[in-house]
């Protein structure tokens, strides 16, 4: 599943942001890849021990925490915390699939199995700078509004084509799922969308209230905690 979260950060927030970032110092993005994807990665991130990203990355988890759509669309257990990364002058990221587990800052692992892009440079501001997924349906061409997150299965094939025009500049992250499957976990998102539209028009009715326990029975069953 992939899927568009809209207003993640308000223009306030991102723009706060982007003033802070474009006055950063930033480092090689190949640090925090394997030696397959070093070969294909052009770009530069923050460190990932600055304060800058940390206290940020934590005022995007708390975004997301807030937003409608992204729990039911994640059912996050676990959470990498938030890098940034800035692509210009030709940088690019070659198709590549992220890494299946990484180590996380305080000790442990987690499996990624979302990966989370949010833009925080206007489409008008850069040339090129596409992220390029490939799934089962095809390949699909995705560049958003600044403040926009896009959430999709860490299992992709993807790319960051190069950036001919400007400063693409995005944070990015990925997820450990409850639900590791990602069938299972957009079956789980459409049927909680259902519900949700469902109790709208007809309140809690019986129908409703047999769906939601519909719902929580399969979470159960699926569910990895």
């Amino acid at each position: 599943m992939l899927l568009h979260i809209p207003e993640v950060l308000a223009p306030d927030q991102w723009r706060a942001l982007r003033a802070e970032l474009d006055a950063a110092d930033w480092v090689d993005g190949r640090r925090t890849v394997g030696p397959q994807g070093a070969v294909v990665k052009q770009n530069r991130q923050l460190a990932e021990n600055s304060p800058l990203a940390q206290r940020w990355g934590q005022v995007i988890v708390e975004a997301l925490a807030r937003h409608p759509l992204y729990f039911p669309a994640a059912l996050p257990l676990r959470t990498v915390p938030p890098l940034f990364n800035r692509y210009e002058g030709g940088e690019h990221y070659g198709f590549h699939v992220d890494g299946s587990v990484r180590a996380q800052p305080g000790g442990g692992m987690l499996r990624t199995d979302l990966s989370c892009t949010l833009f925080l440079a206007e489409p008008d501001e850069y040339d090129g700078g596409e992220l390029l997924i490939d799934d089962t349906y095809g390949q699909h061409e995705v560049k958003l509004p600044a403040g926009d997150l896009v959430l999709y299965p860490s299992s992709s094939l993807h790319c960051v084509a190069p950036v001919t025009r400007g400063a693409r500049v995005a944070s990015f992250f990925w997820v450990q799922s409850m639900v590791r499957d990602d069938s299972r976990r957009a079956t789980l998102f459409e049927l909680d969308r259902t519900i949700q539209q469902l109790r709208t028009r007809l309140g809690d009715s019986e129908e409703v209230v047999a769906l939601t326990s519909h719902y929580h029975n399969l979470l159960r069953q699926w569910a990895e905690v």
